[in-house]
């Protein structure tokens, strides 16, 4: 039977082995990180590890196949856009300035580096993150319209749709005549979606009959 202390000791360089591990392979998603944001979202894999300073054959040990990268780097991204939304959300001081908030967050995330943007988000229609933007977008939503969860998320599901599909043409067009910059952009956008549903819901709230 084995000793407990030798038993402790092998857990002690597990534990150590998988820390090590996971920063590594830390290390290594935000080196590609930089690689795609310099060189574009088609770089391939032997040019991700010589940018990391390492071989394919040591990436696809952390990664297995370039879709997993691609999600390591996702997760990456993610917590730095969780971090700018829920700081937007919650430095606002009305609802919708917590919009207008998020709303410029975004945009001057995709704006920094449109290769990383575009690297974690092709072929991923269900990314964290866009359910992260729901979920603090319907917030200012439901606060407005005290509307149930499922009226807010539908709305949030709704406007992160609008916004990315807006975020995503103004990227494309950048520098062309008439294009607005990302603070006009980010006041329209933040206009359009106010104004429009929300404010014809409030009407129709306020010219309901009393029950």
């Amino acid at each position: 039977m084995r000793s407990i202390t030798e038993k402790t000791a092998d857990d002690g360089r597990s534990t150590r082995w998988d820390e090590h591990r996971a920063t590594r392979r830390r290390d290594l998603a935000r080196a590609a990180r930089k690689a795609v944001h310099i060189h574009g979202t088609d770089i391939s894999m032997d040019d991700i590890a010589t940018h990391a300073g390492t071989s394919k054959s040591i990436m696809y040990r952390y990664f297995t196949d370039k879709t997993g990268l691609q999600q390591a780097v996702s997760e990456e991204v993610m917590q730095q856009i969780r971090e700018a939304l829920e700081t937007a959300a919650h430095t606002a001081t009305s609802p919708r300035d917590a919009l207008r908030n998020m709303v410029s967050a975004y945009l001057e995330m995709i704006e920094h580096s449109p290769n990383v943007y575009y690297f974690v988000t092709r072929d991923a229609p269900g990314l964290p993150f866009l359910d992260l933007m729901i979920d603090l977008l319907a917030t200012p939503f439901a606060q407005e319209m005290n509307a149930p969860d499922t009226d807010a998320r539908a709305w949030g599901a709704g406007a992160v749709g609008f916004v990315r599909g807006t975020g995503e043409w103004w990227l494309h067009h950048l520098g062309n005549p008439g294009i607005p910059t990302r603070t006009e952009l980010t006041d329209r956008i933040t206009a359009w979606l106010w104004n429009g549903p929300i404010a014809t819901l409030v009407r129709h709230r306020t010219h309901e009959p009393p029950p």
